[in-house]
């Protein structure tokens, strides 16, 4: 099979399984056309395959679902499992993502140096769950100036004033989980066992 036959064979999955992942959604025809601005007849023939698809319409299709782009266009895997996470640096914290897809909760392994900043707490939309995994973090939120260890965590909404960063002179390592619409974690817990 040449090249060009394997992007034929891709194409033409994409509409079925635009259809499929539509309705395991349980959602209309124009449900996801509201959703995304795309018209209904051009959903429809999209799923029909009588319409090619193109990015503009495939990334709000997927940013709707919720789900990766590779997902809608069933991708073939590329061979490497590995996530090779870019770095952020932002004001001496180095942030590793764990997520890739958009919108929805974001996962962050972070690392911060000890420095010489002082709190200067922020608001903004959103909901914030951390994990210490190594080193001491400082959280300053409202009225409350905590430190936490290792395996410790803390969850928060992010309107309430808050800052943090490592406590003494020692940089900290922590996981972040945050949703930027107020998306909570839901935790599921045993009781414990007399």
């Amino acid at each position: 099979m040449t090249e060009d036959e394997r992007i034929d064979a891709v194409l033409t999955e994409v509409g079925p399984r635009l259809r499929r992942i539509r309705r395991d959604r349980g959602a209309t025809l124009a449900e996801l056309s509201a959703a995304t601005g795309i018209s209904v007849s051009t959903l429809s023939r999209l799923e029909s395959g009588q319409r090619k698809p193109s990015l503009e319409l495939l990334l709000p299709i997927a940013r709707a679902h919720q789900v990766p782009l590779d997902e809608l266009v069933g991708a073939p895997p590329v061979g490497d499992p590995r996530v090779k996470a870019r770095p952020i640096v932002r004001h001496g914290r180095t942030m590793y993502p764990l997520t890739r897809q958009p919108g929805g909760l974001q996962a962050y392994k972070v690392v911060q140096e000890p420095g010489s900043e002082t709190p200067d707490p922020r608001v903004h939309e959103g909901y914030e769950w951390l994990y210490v995994l190594s080193g001491r973090l400082r959280l300053v939120l409202g009225e409350h100036d905590v430190v936490l260890g290792a395996g410790e965590a803390a969850e928060f909404d992010t309107r309430v004033p808050h800052w943090f960063g490592p406590a003494g002179d020692r940089r900290v390592e922590f996981l972040s989980l945050f949703g930027p619409q107020g998306e909570r974690m839901h935790v599921r817990a045993r009781p414990k066992s007399s």
